[in-house]
C-alpha cells in the first residue's frame, strides 16, 4: 500500500523542514528522514553565526533578505530570540585577506580597530605580524535548535506529516507521480522535493535526475577550555580574515575550527586526529591561548557545487523533481528567505516583494545550468499548481 501525498520531501534539516512548513500550509506533504530525529547531521552540528559578510554575492543578498524573519520571528514561532549579538572580529597578517574582507562589508558596519584595541576585545591575541583588525558589527550567533523546531512546529501544525527512521532507497516515476521506496513504508507524490543535504546526489542518482556535481566538504570543530579564570562570554568570534580559523565562545567554552573543507562522501562525518591538531596548532600560534586538552571533537558536512551557489529549482531532465541543495555552509542563515523563494519558485507563486526585489536571473539557482546542451522546457515543467484536496 500506498500513501498519497501533494508533495514528498526528502531530508528533514533545515533545508527540508522549512520548504515543508511553507507547502504544508496549502497542500498534504510527507517530510521524509532517513534518522530517528531531524537535523541529526548538518543542521545538528551547526556552530551557525549570521553573518551578512559570508559567501558569495548571492548568498549574501539571501541572508540579508533573511535578516528581518531572524529579528522578529512570527508569533508563535518560538518562544526564545532566534539571534543574539556576536559580532566578529577579523584578524589579518595578509594585506590581501583584509582588502578582501572588506570589499564585501559596507563601512558602516564595520570599525576599524588598532592592535592595541582588538586585544583589548580578544587578550589572547598575539600581536607579532598582526597587519590589521576589523570589527564586524551586525554578526549574530544563531539558535539553530530554535529555528529548526520552529519550522517544524509550523509544518506539523499545518497538517504535515514527519516520516522518521525512512531512507529513501528507490524513486520510480510512473503515471505522473513518483513512488519512493523507504524502510517503513511507501509514498507516493507527483513532485519530490531533494533537501537531503549531503546525500543529495544520492537521491538523484536514483530518481535519474542530473548530475550537479554535488561535493560534500568536511568541517571540524572542537571545544576548549577558556583560560583560567577568564570569562570569554563576551568576546567577539575571533576569525582570521585569511580563513584559517575562526575561535568563538560557546557555553563557557571556546569552539574552534581550522576552516577545513576536505572532500568526504555523506555519512556520519567524524573528526580525525590530524585535522584536530592542525586546528590547535593555528590557534596557538596566532594566540597565547595553551590547548592543554579537547573537550568535545566533531564534524559536520557542507555540501557545494563547482560555483558555491545553491541549487534550487526543478530538474531539467525529470518532471516533478525539485532540488534544493548544495547550500554549502549557508543553509541556516539563508534558510527564511530562501525556503520562502523556493516554495514560490515550486508552486509557480509570485515572488513576495522582498525577494522579487533580488532580482535573482532563473540561471543562477536553477540546475539548468549543469548541463550542456538545453532541453525542452516541457521537461522541465513543475505540475499544476498545488492545492489540498477536498474532503
Amino acid at each position: 500500500m500506498s500513501d498519497d501525498f501533494d508533495v514528498v520531501v526528502i531530508g528533514a534539516g533545515m533545508a527540508g523542514a522549512s520548504i515543508a512548513a511553507h507547502l504544508a500550509a496549502t497542500s498534504r506533504v510527507g517530510l521524509l528522514e532517513m534518522e530517528d530525529q531531524p537535523g541529526y547531521h548538518s543542521t545538528g552540528r551547526s556552530a551557525a553565526i549570521f553573518s551578512e559578510s559570508y559567501g558569495n554575492g548571492l548568498i549574501r543578498d539571501l541572508t540579508r533578505a533573511s535578516r528581518p524573519f531572524f529579528d522578529a520571528p512570527p508569533p508563535g514561532f518560538t518562544q526564545a530570540p532566534l539571534l543574539k549579538l556576536r559580532r566578529v572580529l577579523h584578524t589579518a597578517r595578509d594585506q590581501a585577506d583584509l582588502d578582501a574582507y572588506l570589499a564585501i562589508t559596507p563601512p558602516d558596519e564595520r570599525e576599524t580597530k588598532s592592535i592595541d584595541e582588538a586585544r583589548a576585545l580578544v587578550p589572547i591575541i598575539r600581536p607579532e605580524g598582526l597587519l590589521g583588525a576589523v570589527l564586524s558589527l551586525r554578526p549574530s550567533d544563531i539558535d539553530v535548535d530554535a529555528l529548526h523546531r520552529g519550522y517544524l512546529r509550523r509544518f506539523q501544525a499545518n497538517g504535515g506529516e514527519l516520516i522518521l527512521d525512512s531512507p529513501a532507497y528507490g524513486l520510480q516515476r510512473l503515471g505522473g507521480a513518483w513512488t519512493i521506496e523507504t524502510r517503513r513504508r511507501r509514498v507516493r507524490a507527483p513532485i519530490v522535493v531533494n533537501a537531503a543535504g549531503a546525500w543529495a546526489g544520492e537521491i538523484a542518482a536514483l530518481a535519474g535526475a542530473v548530475d550537479i556535481g554535488l561535493q560534500p566538504l568536511k568541517r571540524t570543530a572542537i571545544l576548549l577550555d577558556p583560560p583560567p579564570g577568564v570569562d570569554v562570554e563576551r568576546w567577539p568570534m575571533l576569525k582570521d580574515a585569511g580563513e584559517q580559523y575562526y575561535l568563538k565562545p560557546d557555553a563557557g567554552k571556546l569552539l574552534l575550527s581550522p576552516c577545513d573543507e576536505a572532500p568526504s562522501p555523506p555519512g556520519d562525518a567524524q573528526a580525525d586526529e590530524m585535522t584536530v591538531a592542525i586546528a590547535v596548532d593555528r590557534i596557538e600560534q596566532a594566540t597565547t591561548l595553551e590547548v592543554r586538552r579537547v573537550s568535545h571533537r566533531w564534524a559536520g558536512l557542507r555540501s557545494f557545487v563547482a560555483d558555491r551557489s545553491p541549487v534550487v529549482g526543478f530538474d531539467p531532465l525529470q518532471p516533478g523533481f525539485f532540488w534544493l541543495a548544495a547550500l554549502g555552509g549557508y543553509g541556516i542563515q539563508t534558510a527564511p528567505a530562501l525556503s520562502r523563494l523556493a516554495a514560490n519558485l515550486l508552486t509557480q507563486s509570485p515572488l513576495d516583494p522582498d525577494l522579487e526585489a533580488l532580482d535573482l536571473p532563473p540561471e543562477t539557482l536553477s540546475p539548468r545550468r549543469f548541463i550542456l546542451q538545453p532541453v525542452p522546457t516541457a521537461l522541465g515543467s513543475p505540475m499544476p499548481r498545488l492545492g489540498r484536496p477536498s474532503p
